[in-house]
């Protein structure tokens, strides 16, 4: 599994025109299900994110994690995060989770951020969306559950 994490100071999805979800500070969670991905994939990103200290103390140091900071995540499903480029120009989709799974896994992870005390706001899986990111710093981390 793979998560983009943008620190933000706001963030909103929008899908055909209507606003799906709306974050002020927090973090916009793009996320990427792999084929391979279970549960334990999952459990680990939701608990390195929850924890991730990447927003400033009242001295600028990246001390403070997202709940630290009262912030909410903005989660977007984006299978084009598992693409793989190695050969020609096109881009392989063949590593992301089929649709099933993928949309099963990525409800499961918002769940779980959630028990950790992180409000969640989201897309929509599966469809095609415009994500507005005002980025804050910026500060962009990307995270694999295989690393």
């Amino acid at each position: 599994m793979i998560a983009v994490l943008q620190r933000v100071t706001s963030g909103n999805v929008t899908i055909d025109g209507r606003l799906a979800g709306k974050i002020d500070q927090g973090l916009v969670v793009l996320l990427g299900v792999m084929r391979d991905d279970d549960e334990n994939d999952a459990d680990f990103l939701v608990k390195k994110i929850a924890g991730l200290r990447i927003f400033n103390d009242k001295n600028g140091k990246l001390n403070l994690s997202i709940k630290d900071i009262h912030g909410t995540a903005l989660v977007v499903s984006q299978f084009t995060l598992c693409a793989d480029t190695h050969k020609g120009r096109r881009p392989s989709f063949v590593r992301a989770a089929p649709p099933e799974k993928g949309s099963t896994l990525y409800e499961d992870f918002m769940k779980k951020l959630e028990v950790q005390g992180v409000p969640v706001q989201s897309g929509e899986f599966g469809a095609m969306m415009n994500v507005n990111i005002q980025n804050d710093g910026p500060v962009t981390i990307v995270l694999n559950s295989r690393d």
